[in-house]
Parts: C-alpha cells; sequence; structure tokens
C-alpha cells in the first residue's frame, strides 16, 4: 500500500508556519528587543570582549524574559540592569580580578567627502586611543560612563540600574571623564572643555 492511498483516521489541520505569539510573547518583543543592541554594547564594554558580551547578553535576554511580569516603568533600564548584573556574575565567576575594587559625549565624527587619507587614518587612531582609553577605566566608572555617554541614559536611570544614589552616579561620571582626559593627554578647563597639552 502506498502511502497516498493511506486512509486518515481523523481530520488534520496543518499548523501555520507564522503561529500567532501569546500576548506575554508580543508584549516582550515590542518593548524589550527594541533595547538589544543597547544591551550588547553595555555587556560589551564591561566584558571587554565580543563573545563574553554575547554569551552575557543571551543569559541576561532569558532573565529578562522569565521574570518580564515584574516589569515596572520603562524597559531599557530595566534590561540594562538586568545585563548589568548579568555581566557582574559572569565576571566574577570568570574574571574575578576585573571586578576587584568595584564597591558599593563621546560622538563619532563623520567623515567629510573631502577628508584625504590623512585625516581619515589620524581619525581612526584617536578612536582607537579613546577605546582603549574607555576600555582601561576602572569597572564601576567605565560602567557609568557608558550608560551616560554611550546610550545617553538620565542620571536617575543610572541610579535605578547601577542601584546606587544620583550622587555616586554623578561622582562617577566625574572621575571617569578625569581619568578618561588624563589618560588621553588633555586636562578640563574650568569651563569643562577639554584642552591638550
Amino acid at each position: 500500500m502506498l502511502a497516498a492511498d493511506s486512509v486518515l483516521l481523523h481530520e488534520t489541520h496543518p499548523v501555520p508556519l507564522h503561529e500567532t505569539l501569546s500576548e506575554p510573547k508580543q508584549r516582550f518583543e515590542q518593548l524589550v528587543l527594541p533595547h538589544f543592541d543597547a544591551a550588547y554594547n553595555l555587556a560589551r564594554w564591561l566584558t571587554r570582549n565580543d563573545h563574553d558580551a554575547q554569551d552575557v547578553v543571551q543569559e541576561a535576554v532569558l532573565r529578562a524574559y522569565r521574570f518580564f511580569d515584574g516589569l515596572r516603568g520603562e524597559a531599557r533600564p530595566w534590561l540594562l540592569s538586568i545585563v548589568r548584573n548579568t555581566c557582574f556574575t559572569w565576571l566574577r565567576a570568570n574574571r574575578p580580578a576585573d571586578t576587584v575594587g568595584f564597591s558599593d559625549g563621546i560622538a563619532e565624527l563623520i567623515p567629510a567627502d573631502d577628508d584625504g587619507p590623512e585625516v581619515l587614518a589620524a581619525r581612526s587612531f584617536d578612536r582607537k586611543m579613546l577605546n582603549e582609553a574607555i576600555g582601561a577605566l576602572p569597572l564601576q566608572f567605565r560602567e557609568a560612563l557608558i550608560l551616560r555617554e554611550l546610550e545617553d541614559l538620565s542620571y536617575k536611570d543610572i541610579a535605578r540600574i547601577t542601584d546606587v544614589p544620583i550622587g555616586t552616579v554623578m561622582s562617577r561620571l566625574a572621575r571617569a571623564r578625569r581619568l578618561l582626559a588624563e589618560s588621553l593627554g588633555a586636562t578640563p578647563n574650568i569651563s569643562g572643555t577639554q584642552v591638550h597639552k
């Protein structure tokens, strides 16, 4: 007997490939997943490694999904808080030396059409120096700087993510900026702008 000749014992309905998502899954995708790039960016700067950041973000997104019903307020700070905590858990387990001593406008230039190879090379070199200087900052200062300058979060959101008072966020940012300026060979003047030595 051929398979085509077989008799169906009961009527079957094929399941559509684009099965509709449940309400919580749809809400999660709408509210949380748009902030995936910010989550990866934070994890990348805290772990200093692409592959480790991917692992941390994957774990953090799973945790976020598991505890999605606990979301109160905005999704971005909530997700970044989970990413931060997951990063610290991962760092303590895999690189405890990175967490020693941790207690509790960086704009990219857009090249103009008339920029020559020398200008583009200088910008590339400056960007590399800046990334290395940020990466060399102590963890708590690097974290505050990334959340404020690269993720453009408010002091209040940073305080909520890092679970410290706003004053601590402000002092960490001030120290991070000072250390960054010193590392790059610049000193802040009274107005706060950078003057190169």
